[in-house]
This record gives C-alpha cells, sequence and structure tokens, in this order.
C-alpha cells in the first residue's frame, strides 16, 4: 500500500514495464500490462478518499487459461463509486471495446473536467476485461484482465 501521487504514478508503470521486460514474451504483452497499471493507478490517484492504494500485477498460472490480472483497491467517494460502477456496467454490455472507446471519446471532448476515459482505454487498447468488486467503507477494487502467455522466460 502507498499513498500515490502524479509523479508516482509514471514510476510504478516503468517498473512493472521493466519487471515484465524480463518474464512476458513480447513487448505488445508488457505494453498492455503498463497501460492498465498506469490508467488504474491514475484513477486511484484522482478518485481515493484516503489517498491510499493498493496495487496488485500477477499471473495466475492455476486458472486455465493463464491469466494477467492488474488490480488496484483504494476507498472512493459514494458518488464515485456509483459513477464507476455505471461506467463498468457500460464497458460490460458494449458489443465492441474499440467503438465504445471511440463513442467515449466524442463524449468526453464535450465535457470541460476529467476525460473519464481511462478503463474505456484498458478495454480497447489493451484488450482487458474490467471487472469491479467493492467491500464495505466504499472500498473498491478495479481488475484489469487477460489471458496470459505461456510459459514465462
Amino acid at each position: 500500500m502507498f499513498k500515490p501521487n502524479v509523479e508516482l504514478v509514471s514510476v510504478v508503470r516503468k517498473f512493472v514495464s521493466e519487471f515484465y521486460e524480463r518474464v512476458a514474451p513480447d513487448a505488445e504483452t508488457v505494453s498492455r500490462i503498463a497501460l492498465a497499471t498506469h490508467e488504474l493507478l491514475e484513477n486511484a490517484v484522482k478518485y481515493s478518499q484516503t489517498h491510499e492504494t493498493v496495487l496488485r500485477v500477477e499471473v495466475v498460472p492455476e486458472v486455465l487459461p493463464p491469466a494477467v490480472l492488474v488490480r488496484t483497491w483504494n476507498h472512493a467517494e459514494p458518488q464515485h463509486v456509483d459513477k464507476l460502477r455505471r461506467t463498468v456496467a457500460a464497458l460490460n454490455e458494449a458489443d465492441d471495446a474499440t467503438t465504445h472507446y471511440l463513442n467515449m471519446m466524442r463524449e468526453s471532448s464535450k465535457r470541460t473536467e476529467g476525460s473519464e476515459l481511462g478503463l474505456a482505454r484498458i478495454s480497447a487498447e489493451a484488450e482487458m476485461a474490467i471487472s469491479m468488486q467493492e467491500a464495505p467503507g466504499n472500498r473498491v477494487g478495479i481488475t484489469a484482465s487477460t489471458e496470459a502467455w505461456g510459459e514465462p522466460r
């Protein structure tokens, strides 16, 4: 657990990239993991009530097919939890992640504050599924997941 800030988001992304460059089979996989890490942490910085977040990046070989999970947990304001529920539901209901992302980009261009594009970007560009977990006290977990590669290097 750490208290993230904008500068640390980039530092953590770089660390995750450099680590997974050594174990992932290709640069595209590394890029997808790094993108998800960056976007999830950036959201945690913006929307955390306590400014503390937990980040976990893992490969889960026990499931078939093996999975890569990038997960953050933090405490959020109730209005942000409600917005997050709607955003995750819309992502999961979309027929096509890229089309949904492009539509959100158009909507975002009309806003005066925030783009609200991070999760849609993960879904479309990193081709990762997004899920939300909730716990008491407005504790929220967001997980970006995808199939992993075969045997790590």
